[in-house]
């Protein structure tokens, strides 16, 4: 797999959908056996966004797990007082870091799963249909399915088994 990092490096995550940058930061390991990464960063955006089932805001932290092996990124989100949120999870392409950096090619499948114990909520399956992987990486858009499939299998506990 990759060359793990080191307990409080900081590493710059950069999240690309299709061929553009959707979004960057950095982070600090908070774990890495060299397959799986765990980092810990502050809500990146510039500002509030209510999705209409969370609210994703200044404050609120997000515990991340990328795999360098595995189609799918876990995001715990918490407010800036410690209460659980939920998990974000995106269907992504397995992670690939070079240095310090991570990159992450989502690939439009999300998964949230809300911390009160409510149904979780498959998103963008209509972005991912739009997208026209199943034509142009069949293969790739099978994964995706899969990933999402065992995503839904790992909400059942609550994520309680990432490793």
């Amino acid at each position: 797999m990759g060359q793990a990092l080191a307990v409080g490096d900081r590493i710059e995550v950069i999240l690309r959908k299709e061929d553009r940058e959707k979004i960057r930061y950095t982070a600090e390991v908070v774990a890495d056996d060299g397959r799986h990464l765990v980092v810990r960063a502050p809500w990146a955006g510039a500002q509030a966004r209510d999705f209409g089932f969370v609210r994703f805001e200044q404050g609120d932290v997000f515990t991340e797990h990328f795999w360098r092996d595995r189609w799918y990124a876990v995001k715990e989100v918490r407010d800036a007082s410690g209460g659980h949120k939920g998990w974000y999870c995106d269907v992504t392409r397995p992670a690939v870091q070079h240095g310090g950096v991570l990159r992450v090619e989502d690939l439009d499948l999300d998964l949230w799963v809300p911390a009160d114990g409510g149904e979780p909520l498959r998103l963008d399956e209509d972005e991912f249909l739009a997208s026209g992987l199943t034509e142009r990486d069949p293969d790739a858009a099978a994964q995706a399915w899969r990933a999402l499939a065992e995503l839904e299998e790992l909400a059942a506990d609550r994520f309680a088994d990432l490793g």
